[in-house]
């Protein structure tokens, strides 16, 4: 039976991978290179380390851990004034009526995001009590794909995996999910998420039935 959703944040609920975008791309322009949307896929679901690495390698550039770590940091303070300015229509079309399907249903929901700003994101966005538990990148230890993310939620939640969906829009997010035992709906489009057991665009027009039919489960 399942008893609960898990929702990545960026991408899945809003679209704050475009102000990650464009937080990453100002620091690679002032470190001397670019890139550009398609590159940043590589980007989704990674955490801020692991991402700066990824960029790094890109520009070819080599620098001290303590560097790094203040790259980061600056790149998150741009993010953070970016989100600052962010509203409940930034909500992606379709979230908020499934996740009153959800409600209406005695569905438990959760957060299980890398990012370190979920928590504010989702209050900006004037939906923290939709969800009872939040699992962010302050409370982990291992990026996904590593499936701990989601293992975290399950047990805030007292629940088994197999009584929870995860619903992502990145490869190493289902990654993360199989990986833990979930059942998996990507967000997107399915030769980007080639794994996930249900792709669906997004969630306009969507019902819980119509997923739960068509994942291999049992509900």
């Amino acid at each position: 039976m399942i008893k609960a959703c898990i929702f990545d944040l960026d991408g899945v609920i809003v679209d704050t991978a475009h102000y990650h975008f464009i937080a990453w791309r100002k620091l690679a322009n002032d470190l001397g290179f670019d890139f550009g949307e398609e590159a940043n896929e590589a980007l989704k679901g990674v955490g801020r380390m692991e991402s700066l690495d990824i960029i790094l390698g890109w520009g070819g550039v080599e620098l001290s851990h303590e560097k790094k770590v203040e790259l980061a940091t600056q790149k998150n303070e741009w993010y953070k004034s970016y989100i600052g300015d962010m509203n409940p229509d930034e909500i992606l079309e379709g979230v908020p009526a499934f996740l009153d399907q959800l409600q209406a249903k005695g569905i438990r929901m959760g957060i299980g995001s890398s990012s370190k700003n979920a928590p504010a994101v989702i209050r900006q966005l004037g939906i923290a009590d939709r969800f009872e538990v939040i699992v962010d990148g302050t409370k982990l230890t291992r990026s996904k794909p590593d499936p701990q993310v989601f293992q975290l939620g399950a047990e805030a939640m007292g629940l088994s995996p197999d009584e929870i969906i995860v619903f992502e829009d990145a490869a190493s997010g289902i990654d993360a999910a199989l990986a833990g035992g979930f059942s998996t709906v990507g967000i997107g489009e399915a030769e980007n998420l080639p794994k996930a057991q249900l792709v669906i665009p997004n969630f306009i027009g969507v019902t819980f039935e119509q997923i739960v039919q068509q994942l291999p489960i049992t509900a």
